[in-house]
């Protein structure tokens, strides 16, 4: 027996007789959380016969984002405080207990922990748990649980997981195991072309580019390190859109952005390097926050308690120069 044949036997088990599963993707989720949320509730569906909804905290504010949700029906909502009563079994997906990046309370048992993350404990109160951090996106994962299932994709599934691990991977180029490869080159011809060419060119606001202004004016450089701070973000990902954006930036081997978003410093860090990213953030937020990532990309987030934002950023900006062992008092060089 297949070990993919084996873990959907244990998952399948962790979810029996359930009544309801509640999906529960990290805050803000992004394309490969909601591409993975969607497979495991129709696996839920055709191979165990358990209904499921899939909720998250936060919002969607990429344009990207937002149009994979429209493509896919609106799979998803806002998590409701009575869904935690509701619900006999909870699938925490892209995320794991205590990450700091879900809305999961403190001590709370889970039926599945699904995540591609590094594992943040040695046990979990969980029923089941996968976690593969050589695995570049939690869509890959959910595809080869579907091919052990021998469940069918539809068109708009397959797209939904083809996305996922092309924007977790950047098209491959990323933290890519021959897992991800082989899950992309599966999916890819029973993608929807056209409808992938519609979400990749999304309509953004005029905010993103008052934001994207920002994020250039003021990114400077230290020698192979970019560090920018955007100001107000419209959406809380907006940081790690920039840090996307500015990796295309000749010479750059890191890349890291900052902006402010409800009452939060929010940072995001890229990098070409095959890991370390996760490293770096935690350096960075030690404990004034939460931080983590993997591989070439990790993100955080440190409450401003009535700081100024400027102070938390340059606070932040020193610590980062220090990780990545460039002089603390290098002022750096404007990018524009």
């Amino acid at each position: 027996m297949s070990r993919e044949r084996k873990c959907l036997d244990r998952l399948l088990a962790a979810v029996a007789g359930k009544g309801r599963v509640l999906i529960l993707l990290h805050n803000d989720p992004d394309p490969d959380a909601i591409a993975a949320g969607l497979a495991l509730r129709q696996l839920l569906s055709e191979a165990a016969g358990v209904p499921s909804e899939m909720v998250y905290k936060g919002m969607i504010g990429r344009a990207e984002n937002k149009a994979l949700v429209e493509y896919l029906g609106r799979p998803l909502r806002v998590l409701r405080d009575e869904d935690w009563l509701d619900s006999p079994a909870i699938a925490l997906m892209d995320t794991q207990p205590g990450a700091g990046n879900n809305a999961m309370p403190a001590g709370t048992h889970v039926a599945l922990v699904i995540d591609h993350h590094p594992r943040l404990a040695e046990r979990f109160d969980a029923d089941f748990v996968d976690i593969r951090p050589w695995v570049g996106a939690l869509s890959t994962m959910l595809t080869q649980y579907l091919q052990a299932a021998k469940i069918e994709f539809s068109q708009q599934l397959a797209t939904a997981l083809f996305y996922g691990i092309k924007t977790d991977t950047a098209g491959l180029s990323r933290g890519t195991s021959p897992e991800d490869r082989s899950a992309y080159l599966f999916l890819q011809p029973h993608t929807d072309t056209r409808a992938l060419g519609q979400i990749e060119r999304a309509e953004v606001s005029a905010g993103y580019f008052r934001q994207l202004t920002a994020a250039l004016a003021n990114a400077r450089i230290y020698d192979g390190v970019v560090i920018s701070y955007i100001g107000e973000m419209d959406w809380p990902d907006m940081a790690a859109e920039m840090a996307d954006l500015l990796m295309r930036l000749e010479g750059a081997r890191w890349v890291i952005c900052m902006g402010v978003y409800d009452k939060e410093m929010v940072l995001s860090a890229r990098t070409y390097e095959r890991d370390g990213a996760g490293d770096l953030v935690q350096a960075m937020v030690k404990d004034a926050g939460m931080a983590g990532g993997h591989g070439a990309l990790a993100g955080g987030h440190v409450p401003l308690d009535d700081r100024a934002p400027q102070r938390v950023f340059q606070m932040l900006t020193q610590r980062a120069l220090v990780a990545l062992n460039v002089p603390p008092e290098a002022e750096g060089r404007k990018l524009i």
